[in-house]
């Protein structure tokens, strides 16, 4: 594989960053690229609420380059599907050939995403799957990767969990329910150092507030609206 471009799906997250490191240290392969998508409206990361300028002060001190995919608000599935193709079809034509994945063990996604891109003559790889979720936050912490809570599922945490630095307090404070990894959406990371980062992203704390969103249509009747604390975070001049 050694030869071949690979790209990783980055989220901006602890799980992204996880699986880099996964990947770099196992010296089979080399990430040669990010992939993200954010909101083109809002130029933010779409579900943690990332400002684009962290996004790219990230790529910088990864010394990876970072290609941005702009997707309209609320995009359908086609519409998603559309976007996606056509800049896989551009990676393709680059020579690319290796698309990894920070997934842990949602088989559903995992399907998803195997559907589209092993069509098109990608090999997926998924570097964390099935993993402990809670050996891998901890993993995580004692390796020095940091990271804090930008985003917040109201259904299942309360807001005091937004902004909050992820470390061994925080993973105790975590009720039971919660999947220590966030696996499930409960909560998304801004990954901003780590082993691999030249330096660490210097950012400062704005404010927290509070959204909705339609909740998925096969929950609407009890619940017609999803509620998500956000930490906006600036990145320090």
């Amino acid at each position: 594989m050694g030869d071949e471009k690979a790209f990783l799906n980055w989220s901006s997250g602890k799980d992204a960053a996880m699986a880099l490191h996964a990947v770099q240290n196992g010296k089979k392969s080399q990430i040669d690229l990010l992939l993200t998508t954010i909101s083109a409206r809002y130029q933010r990361v779409s579900m943690h609420g990332l400002r684009r300028s962290l996004l790219e002060a990230q790529a910088v001190a990864l010394g990876i380059p970072l290609t941005v995919i702009e997707l309209p608000e609320h995009p359908s599935m086609e519409a998603y599907g559309l976007v996606m193709r056509e800049q896989l079809s551009v990676l393709k034509k680059e020579g690319f050939t290796i698309s990894y994945f920070g997934d842990i063990f949602l088989e559903d996604l995992r399907t998803y995403r195997e559907n589209m891109l092993h069509p098109m003559g990608f090999k997926v790889v998924f570097p964390l799957w099935k993993k402990d979720t809670r050996q891998l936050l901890l993993d995580m912490i004692n390796m020095g990767l940091k990271a804090i809570v930008v985003s917040v599922n109201a259904q299942v945490l309360d807001k005091s969990f937004c902004g909050r630095i992820v470390d061994t307090s925080f993973l105790e404070d975590l009720p039971a329910t919660v999947d220590p990894c966030g696996e499930n959406g409960e909560f998304h990371t801004f990954c901003f150092d780590s082993p691999l980062f030249q330096w660490p992203v210097a950012f400062r704390k704005g404010d927290i507030v509070y959204k909705t969103y339609p909740a998925p249509k096969t929950e609407q009747a009890s619940n017609p609206e999803y509620g998500f604390w956000y930490c906006d975070l600036e990145l320090e001049p």
